[in-house]
């Protein structure tokens, strides 16, 4: 910026016009970017350029030229100063955002070239920035007639080409001829090529926008900023895809060096989703770009849901299968740097789900239990199971993660912001779409066993009452008859200790609603824990209140599926559901067809060959 006199050698014009710039190298925005403010007659530009009623100038070299002879009030010099700043920052000088069209070149590709008049691209651009200082809420900005406001600048050039009418006047330039942009030559200043006012402007403003946040979150202590978080608001201000998670999780210091000192097992970071919170250790040695790509591991945990996919897994094989999925990413990504201390990383499982490299690594349990994560050797960095009650509403924490990496990778891609591996996509966009509720997939596994009880056309003998005219066929329709024994299943009910009314009242009350619907007469019921108690068939209105919890201690199952298979009035191809919670034998044989309805959180201790439902409550 330029320098100032003495304040007694200046003129009250000058007075003010120095006062202006303060205002602008004070504000949240433009004051963080560094543009070359002269003054005529103080500088290389001579007095003469600048007419009379012309406060200022934008040239395309990248200087700004003041006048300092007019007569404005300092709020009114900021206004001004802001205008021209936005003509270099919003790249009006430049061919590619100008109005033109596509020349061919001799090699067959084509080049845009500018073509326009400038006279009416200089209103189009002052039409622009007037319209952006009123919405940001710029002292003295006016808002733009809406019949010559559009989303860019070739837009309003195009509204005043069309404009048949007498131009308006000049009422939003900085100059009183209306023209406060200057055209002397880019390729004559070396400054102006090798400098990019829209990156730093984009640079200013989101670093603008993240100290409004601070500050309405309460955050006024001017404290120096750690590596930790300053890598997170990277993310915030750089990298739209994990932007909104970084805003969301806190950042909080463990080791002995911190006031968390009791955290002391986590050797570089882990996360808990629930609290929307990250533990990283200060004492861990990384330097900011392994801290980034730290932190976007930790994000990527929580964005794909892994906490809640666990699905009975092991915590700590499965933390394991998804870091190697996350570190591929990251890898490809080229985001910060892998450090050496927990990064999981083989070339050979790239392309796999998390699920496929679990089952991978589940069968040399030997090897996997030596595996290290972020938090530790043998330690699972996601530190929460995720079923606990979100405290933000209306939004669930899993709504909110889903949303925020969808609406993120959207922005990501629209505005070009980097690579993103195809897995990943696909992924984030496999989370966005609703999950199946487990009673739906409950009643399409009775609709593929139950067929609706269809009507047919009957032409049979009409009842005698019709007889007065038995010569007049009278079609009607009538229900299909159907043996009883091909509409029925086999319930068995795991009636332990470990089991809750609850939970058997929740999955009985699903049961019996898609049996009625469905016309099920009848349904065989077995009743187990230690032993098998055959109830008989019950009709599935009646089902719901015969239920009583045994607590017999553990469950076997067995006894009850060969109890059902070797009964002569059981159907040969009926199927059969069982309720249980996982806590039951760990080698079991159904032949018939059959289903498991288990309460969310809990597994089988086998791998099932029928459909699994997992009910919850919520």
């Amino acid at each position: 910026m330029a320098k100032k006199k003495a304040d007694d050698r200046l003129t009250p014009n000058e007075q003010n016009l120095y006062a202006g710039m303060d205002i602008i190298k004070d504000h949240r925005l433009f004051g963080k970017l560094d543009i070359n403010l002269s003054i005529a007659n103080k500088g290389k530009y001579p007095k003469g350029k600048l007419n009379k009623g012309t406060a200022a100038l934008a040239c395309e070299s990248g200087d700004i030229l003041l006048n300092p002879d007019e007569s404005r009030t300092p709020e009114q010099w900021a206004y001004i100063i802001a205008h021209c700043m936005l003509h270099l920052c919003f790249g009006h000088f430049e061919n590619d955002n100008m109005p033109g069209y596509f020349e061919p070149q001799k090699d067959g590709t084509e080049k845009w070239a500018a073509h326009c008049d400038h006279d009416r691209w200089n209103t189009a651009c002052d039409i622009y920035i007037a319209k952006f200082l009123a919405d940001i809420k710029f002292p003295g900005a006016e808002l733009p007639p809406q019949e010559l406001t559009a989303s860019d600048e070739r837009k309003i050039y195009d509204l005043l080409c069309n404009n048949t009418e007498e131009e308006r006047p000049f009422v939003f330039s900085t100059a009183s001829h209306g023209h406060d942009m200057f055209w002397n030559g880019v390729e004559n200043s070396w400054w102006r090529r090798n400098r990019s006012y829209a990156a730093e402007f984009a640079y200013a403003l989101a670093d603008s926008v993240r100290s409004v946040i601070d500050e309405a979150g309460g955050k006024t202590d001017n404290r120096k900023k750690t590596v930790q978080e300053s890598a997170a608001e990277w993310f915030i201000a750089h990298y739209p895809l994990l932007g909104a998670l970084a805003s969301a999780f806190r950042i909080t210091e463990v080791g002995y060096g911190s006031a968390a000192p009791m955290n002391t097992d986590i050797s570089v970071a882990a996360i808990n989703v629930t609290e929307r919170e990250i533990y990283v250790n200060t004492a861990a040695g990384l330097d900011s770009e392994e801290w980034k790509f730290v932190l976007a591991h930790e994000y990527l945990h929580a964005g794909l849901m892994h906490h809640e996919r666990c699905e009975g897994r092991d915590p700590y094989l499965w933390n394991v299968a998804c870091d190697f999925v996350i570190n591929g990413w990251l890898c490809e990504m080229q985001i910060g740097k892998m450090p050496v201390n927990g990064g999981l990383y083989d070339e050979t499982l790239k392309g796999c789900s998390a699920e496929e490299i679990y089952d991978i690594i589940v069968a040399d349990i030997r090897r996997s239990s030596k595996y290290q994560t972020f938090r530790g050797n043998s330690r699972c960095d996601i530190l929460d199971k995720g079923y606990a009650e979100s405290k933000y509403k209306p939004v669930t924490l899993d709504d909110f993660c889903r949303s925020a990496l969808r609406s993120g990778l959207e922005y990501h891609t629209e505005k070009g912001r980097g690579y993103i591996p195809a897995g990943l996509i696909e992924e984030i966009r496999a989370l966005s779409e609703p999950p199946i509720p487990w009673d739906v997939e409950l009643a399409k596994w009775f609709e593929d066993h139950f067929e609706p009880v269809g009507k047919k056309r009957t032409y049979a003998r009409p009842s005698r009452r019709q007889s007065s005219t038995p010569d007049i066929p009278r079609p009607s329709y009538v229900t299909e008859e159907i043996p009883e024994h091909s509409r029925t299943y086999g319930v068995i009910i795991d009636t332990s200790g470990s089991m809750s009314p609850e939970d058997i009242g929740l999955a009985l009350g699903a049961v019996v609603s898609y049996s009625v619907e469905r016309e099920v007469p009848l349904v065989r019921v077995v009743f187990c824990d230690a032993t098998a108690y055959d109830a008989g068939w019950i009709r599935p209105d009646d089902l719901a209140g015969t239920v009583e919890v045994k607590g017999r201690g553990g469950t076997v199952i067995q006894p009850a599926v060969d109890l059902l298979e070797r009964d002569k009035d059981f159907p040969k191809e009926g199927p059969i559901l069982i309720i249980t919670d996982g806590m039951i034998e760990r080698d079991l044989t159904v032949h018939h067809e059959h289903a498991f309805m288990l309460p969310r959180g809990y597994s089988l201790p086998f791998r099932a060959r029928g459909k699994v439902f997992y009910f919850s409550r919520r």
